[in-house]
């Protein structure tokens, strides 16, 4: 069996950066949740993208269904959310007992299309929550987005889960509305084997957060809860990966762009073949490099050669208006999200790989052109 190319799998530093917070941890004996890695995890990552707060919890999940209860959504509320992304973007709208309604993307950003939002506005006036992801690191066009939103006095929750690195005008995608969540999850860009982070410059609402996510343990000597509690910070342990991991953070995008580069160089040249838009207002960490097919070649020959060679590849996101579970609900748009899921195809983005192994892959994909 050839050893596999993966998609996008965890990178430990050469360094060993992980291992001494990790070794810290066994050290002093803070293996369970909380600790020193924690604090500083957070303090640290809140320094790197330029915001005053952040909660270190078990996961981008959590941190989506915290900033949605701090914005005071709840039963019976509408919150719009980017259609193309992953369920977990939209799962928390519903443990909120709220009302999803999906916005379409655009073709420009591949990402939430502000005129569809306008028009989503136009239907429900009423909204509570606003969650705009920013997909495969490539930047919404947040001036749009946040022009529209403050008209209408919403909250602004940014699912950065895949963009953390990336900057829209030279800012930290994740720091322009009112909450802003990163993902640790193992395929992320880095990642703490699991886990995410919430950010905001609102620190007495990331408190409230970080109380709610320790069970909501009130301040007393015997355990006395007077508030729904959730058992969702991050671990000591995963918060010492999580810290080295943070240093090698601008290596990671570096390498992300270099394998963006190179099948761009290799492939764009191929006819029935796009690559990610770019736009002036956006410099993506590249998670994955994403193509859209206009040809007779098709995602599923491009899946299949790349798996017949143990290469893993993947579609893009199918929208959540086209889920089983979220068909009902409304949807605003074109179908534009709709197009990019039909055509489109993530190819292996492993900051692990080789020359060689990137030279692989676009033979492989180039073998199979026009057949």
């Amino acid at each position: 069996m050839r050893e596999r190319i993966f998609l996008s799998s965890p990178h430990m530093s050469d360094e060993g950066y992980e291992q001494e917070y990790v070794k810290e941890a066994f050290d002093t004996n803070w293996i369970a949740p909380l600790g020193e890695n924690v604090n500083q995890f957070e303090i640290e990552l809140a320094n790197k993208v330029g915001i005053k707060s952040a909660a270190a919890l078990s996961s981008g999940t959590a941190a989506i269904h915290l900033a949605l209860k701090a914005a005071g959504v709840g039963e019976g509320d509408i919150v719009f959310c980017t259609t193309l992304t992953f369920s977990a973007s939209a799962n928390p709208i519903i443990y909120q007992n709220a009302t999803p309604v999906f916005i379409d993307s655009d073709e420009k950003s591949w990402n939430m299309d502000p005129e569809a939002l306008e028009e989503a506005f136009r239907k429900y006036p009423g909204v509570k929550a606003v969650i705009v992801v920013h997909l495969y690191g490539l930047s919404a066009d947040m001036d749009r987005v946040m022009e529209v939103c403050n008209k209408h006095n919403v909250a602004v929750i940014e699912d950065a889960a895949e963009s953390l690195g990336t900057y829209y005008k030279g800012k930290h995608t994740g720091t322009f509305g009112d909450y802003g969540i990163f993902s640790f999850n193992g395929n992320k860009i880095i990642t703490t084997s699991g886990g995410g982070m919430l950010v905001s410059n609102n620190r007495e609402k990331i408190a409230k957060t970080r109380f709610w996510a320790t069970q909501s343990r009130d301040q007393a000597r015997h355990y006395q809860h007077s508030e729904l509690g959730y058992n969702y910070r991050m671990s000591n342990i995963s918060a010492g990966i999580g810290r080295g991991q943070l240093k090698v953070l601008d290596k990671r995008v570096e390498k992300k762009k270099y394998i963006y580069d190179f099948y761009k160089s290799e492939l764009g040249q191929l006819e029935g073949i796009k690559f990610m838009p770019e736009n002036e207002w956006d410099n993506p960490n590249y998670w994955l490099s994403s193509i859209q097919l206009t040809g007779s070649v098709r995602p599923i020959d491009i899946f299949n050669a790349l798996e017949f060679e143990n290469i893993e590849s993947r579609p893009v996101w199918k929208p959540m208006h086209m889920q089983p579970f979220f068909e009902k609900y409304d949807f605003i748009g074109e179908g534009v999200s709709e197009k990019l899921f039909e055509n489109g195809v993530c190819l292996p983005s492993d900051t692990k790989m080789t020359d060689e192994e990137l030279g692989k892959v676009v033979d492989i994909i180039k073998g199979g052109w026009g057949k």
